[in-house]
């Protein structure tokens, strides 16, 4: 068998065993490599990076991913989320914002489904019909609007990307099937040489290909590689040229990979890492076996290093996390706990409702926690805040059963406003009116929807009937300020009179213009002040004329039973008739006081200043209490 023969039996083996774990394993010949009996975390440590770059690979626009920050979407609002999401679809490549928006949709899920079950219940709480619940809001119809867009430019995205990825793909093939041939051809190796470097160029620039072909594509493209290579042995210094110029390549990845170990942005460092392992896989074909395991065992190390270093983030980070939950459990167990409890009364609910805002804002501010309990923590949440609100909810379904009847008892009150609203039986209205003002302020609250509706028909029929009062003591006032003036024209006049010098001419003269007093009227309340100025200059005339005390008395009381009888309130009459009564039964209190002192000199002759001083005492308080007796019997007249 010639040697070119064997190539073509070897060949036929390779493409078997073709689907290898790493890109080392593709340029080596068929038996278990060092390499495949590494540890089963560094296969994953480079399954990962080659996972990524394959997906990098089949859509070039998502490498921007890597660079595109995410920020703490739990502790964002609906509209900071609808905000974020819709600068990301507006401003970023459509395949590069794929976990963005998928964690921003969770979250706003989430959120929104927590505030429509608020204002569902709030809905059933003022009496409307399940069925006929529905909740929308600005926020939701812009959340709406850029998950469509997204949906629409992916769509449309992913219909012309499909379509280049499966002809890049059959692109691919035919490259490695055209190197296949290379061995068979018989030509000047330098020809052939040149013809596999433009085959080699053309398969850089080929383009991508679906990711679930990638690795097995460039596995068997290197191993054609590999074994053109080895037909090259007849011409070693072309291939020897190729080996020590990705040899050099090589060591410069491994040195830049090795630098990438002291770096402490770790997410840069292995995103460069990434990169590195690309490079080395499509821009870079094999060393001579000399060096390969060598420079592979390098290369993993150094990627170790960096994956390990990432690791003790992440673990640091699941700590936080967990500290994270121990904190949102805390939380969550303190909105149970005011939920448990519940309030019984309205303040002490607000109150509560202000606590449980806080304890929410809290729980969103804490941060993430770990991916695997992530959703049974947030459904805890909601089901303790659910708790709560049905317990909030039941007090004021009650409390307003109890406002429904508040309702009813006002509107009772309003039909008593407006059927005596235009009465004018002040005296009887005006008290009732009065009381059902009094009865208004302790019935309590209405329903919200029915407050103003009812005060203002209330307040209304009240209005109006004290308008009406107020517009008859208005013309009241009128004729009183009317007659206050004529008073003071009367009085002036009385100031002024010429007496004759005759007691009875002169007294029947003041008689007269008292009689005229009398008929001109009430005055206003604070104008009564005149009825003293009346009286002050009557005594001065009395005493000019040496009129009897008591005669001037009476004369001045029958003016005063006058005024008060005339008044439309008989209540002065009867506290001047209840002063009057006050006034005799102190007065004989007076009297018997001091004629039973008058015991105690039973055996004194009267001349005795004590006892005469005592006796004049009594006989005045006499004469005082026949004067209070006769006033009583003048005013008792009046009834």
């Amino acid at each position: 068998m010639s040697e070119q023969d064997n190539l073509h039996e070897a060949d036929g083996k390779k493409e078997l065993a073709v689907s290898v774990e790493n890109q080392e394993d593709s340029t080596t010949k068929q038996e278990v490599t060092p390499e495949i009996e590494e540890t089963e975390n560094d296969d994953k440590v480079i399954s990962e990076i080659e996972e990524s770059n394959a997906e990098d690979a089949e859509d070039e626009g998502s490498i921007d991913r890597h660079s595109i920050d995410k920020k703490d979407y739990e502790k964002m609002s609906l509209e900071a989320l609808a905000d974020e999401l819709e600068q990301l679809v507006k401003n970023q490549k459509v395949q590069a914002i794929k976990t963005h928006v998928e964690e921003i949709r969770s979250e706003f899920k989430s959120k929104f489904s927590t505030l429509l079950d608020e204002k569902k219940e709030e809905f059933l709480n003022e009496g409307g019909n399940e069925i006929d619940f529905y909740y929308s809001n600005p926020t939701q119809n812009r959340y709406k609007d850029a998950i469509k867009e997204y949906r629409s430019k992916l769509n449309t995205h992913y219909k012309s990307l499909e379509k280049s990825l499966k002809e890049n793909l059959t692109e691919r093939l035919e490259i490695i099937e055209e190197i296949k041939g290379l061995i068979n051809v018989e030509e000047n190796i330098n020809t052939t040489y040149k013809y596999f470097k433009d085959l080699q160029e053309r398969w850089r620039h080929a383009g991508p290909i679906p990711r679930d072909k990638y690795n097995n594509a460039w596995n068997t493209y290197h191993h054609h590689v590999e074994i053109f290579y080895d037909f090259l042995h007849l011409n070693r210094d072309l291939r020897d040229l190729d080996f020590k110029h990705n040899l050099e390549q090589k060591t410069k990845i491994i040195e830049r990979a090795e630098e990438l170990t002291q770096e402490d942005d770790l997410n840069r460092a292995f995103r460069e890492l990434q990169v590195l392992h690309k490079m080395w896989k499509e821009e870079l074909g094999p060393v001579d076996k000399e060096y390969r395991e060598d420079i592979w065992k390098r290369f993993k190390a150094a990627t170790k290093k960096i994956h390990d270093k990432r690791q003790v983030y992440f673990d640091q980070l699941d700590q936080e996390y967990e500290k994270n939950l121990d904190t949102k459990k805390a939380i969550i167990e303190k909105i149970k706990v005011l939920g448990e409890k519940g309030a019984k009364t309205h303040n002490e609910w607000q109150k509560k409702i202000k606590e449980i805002d806080v304890l929410r804002n809290e729980f969103f501010e804490v941060g993430k926690v770990p991916i695997k309990v992530n959703e049974a923590t947030w459904a805890s949440f909601k089901t303790a805040v659910r708790n709560f609100n049905k317990k909030k909810n039941s007090f004021y379904k009650d409390l307003k059963k109890d406002q429904y009847d508040n309702l009813q008892k006002k509107l009772d009150l309003i039909k008593i406003a407006e059927d005596n609203k235009d009465s004018d039986d002040f005296e009887v209205t005006t008290p009732l009116m009065k009381m059902i003002q009094s009865d208004w302020k302790k019935i309590g609250h209405v329903p919200r929807k029915n407050s103003d509706k009812i005060w203002n028909q209330f307040k209304a029929a009240c209005n109006h009937y004290f308008d009406k009062i107020n517009e008859a003591k208005n013309e009241a006032n009128k004729e009183e300020i009317e007659a206050y003036e004529a008073k003071v024209k009367l009085l002036e006049e009385i100031k002024n009179l010429e007496l004759s010098g005759n007691k009875e001419t002169d007294l029947e003269t003041i008689k007269k213009h008292i009689d005229h007093w009398k008929t001109i009227g009430n005055v206003p309340s604070n104008k009564r002040y005149i009825e003293g100025k009346l009286n002050k200059t009557l005594d001065a005339y009395f005493k000019s004329l040496k009129l009897n005390k008591t005669e001037a008395e009476l004369i001045k009381f029958d003016n005063k039973l006058e005024v008060l009888n005339n008044s439309e309130d008989s209540r002065h009459l009867d506290n001047e008739r209840s002063f009057i009564s006050k006034k005799i039964n102190e007065v004989k209190a007076e009297i018997n006081q001091l004629e039973n002192n008058l015991q105690f000199f039973t055996n004194v002759d009267e001349n005795n200043p004590v006892v005469k001083e005592v006796l004049d005492t009594i006989k005045k308080h006499k004469d005082t209490l026949a004067l209070w007796k006769t006033k009583l019997r003048k005013i008792k007249e009046l009834y």
